[in-house]
């Protein structure tokens, strides 16, 4: 799959989160700072080498640090947005729980509950 394979409306993308996922986070230190790279980055780095459509994923406003920190650990600037849209195949993120299509059933068995 490359960035030109398109679904019936989007090009097809990755979304992965910044703040827990790709960056070391434990708590906030202002829009100047994004942790130490975590070992999602190689493989992210690799996605982007074989020509697939990452994008940074976050809650955060596009902010020049986010820029800066993309160049120096991923070797280029990814989009940076906050919606999906039908061409997102997959979400990678430290808060997420995955949900079977179509169910409405977690793959794991973690209950919510316990996650506050």
């Amino acid at each position: 799959m490359t960035s030109s394979v398109k679904n019936k409306y989007h090009a097809q993308w990755i979304g992965v989160d910044l703040d827990g996922t790709l960056a070391y986070y434990d708590h906030y230190r202002g829009d100047n700072h994004v942790g130490a790279p975590t070992p999602l980055v190689s493989s992210v780095r690799q996605w982007v080498q074989d020509g697939l459509d990452v994008r940074i994923f976050t809650a955060r406003k596009p902010h020049p640090a986010i820029r800066r920190w993309c160049k120096e650990h991923l070797g280029k600037v990814l989009p940076i947005t906050s919606t999906k849209d039908s061409g997102m195949i997959a979400f990678l993120d430290d808060r997420a729980i995955g949900i079977r299509h179509n169910t409405g059933k977690p793959y794991s068995e973690s209950n919510v509950k316990d996650l506050l």
